[in-house]
């Protein structure tokens, strides 16, 4: 006598590209199938039959939520690590953006625009650490 499996739903989403990722390492690490990760996460943590659930549920799908929202949905279980940023000296324009958390092209356009302080040598940018927060730090030039 076979054994029947439980019934079954589909489920079909599409998830920031960073989520699915994490989701196909830990499927490959585990050597389990998604959909019996997503289940065992769904059967787990959603509660949607309490008040406490859902608050706690809603807080998971803003990431903006506030730290009062945060901390009225009670503790949860997670991991965070930090890791030190110490940016260069000189920062190419990728390392510009990140450092002032803006998109690399912008950097290139504030600083060929002559805005955002920094050298093209070559075909590239380079940018001084100390000038772009002394810049950034400056009050805002109305004309």
């Amino acid at each position: 006598m076979s054994k029947k499996s439980p019934p079954e739903t589909a489920l079909y989403v599409r998830l920031p590209a960073s989520a699915g990722d994490k989701l196909d390492r830990a499927s490959d690490a585990l050597g389990i199938p998604k959909k019996d990760l997503i289940a065992g996460l769904v059967t787990r943590y959603v509660d949607p039959d309490s008040l406490r659930g859902l608050s706690a549920l809603g807080a998971l799908s803003h990431p903006r939520a506030t730290g009062a929202e945060m901390a009225a949905a009670g503790p949860s279980l997670g991991a965070y690590s930090f890791q030190a940023y110490d940016p260069p000296e000189v920062m190419s324009a990728e390392q510009a953006a990140q450092l002032l958390q803006i998109e690399e092209a912008l950097v290139i356009e504030l600083a060929e625009a002559g805005t955002l302080p920094g050298r093209k040598l070559g075909a590239v940018w380079r940018f001084a650490r100390a000038a772009l927060v002394a810049w950034l730090s400056a009050p805002e030039v109305r004309r």
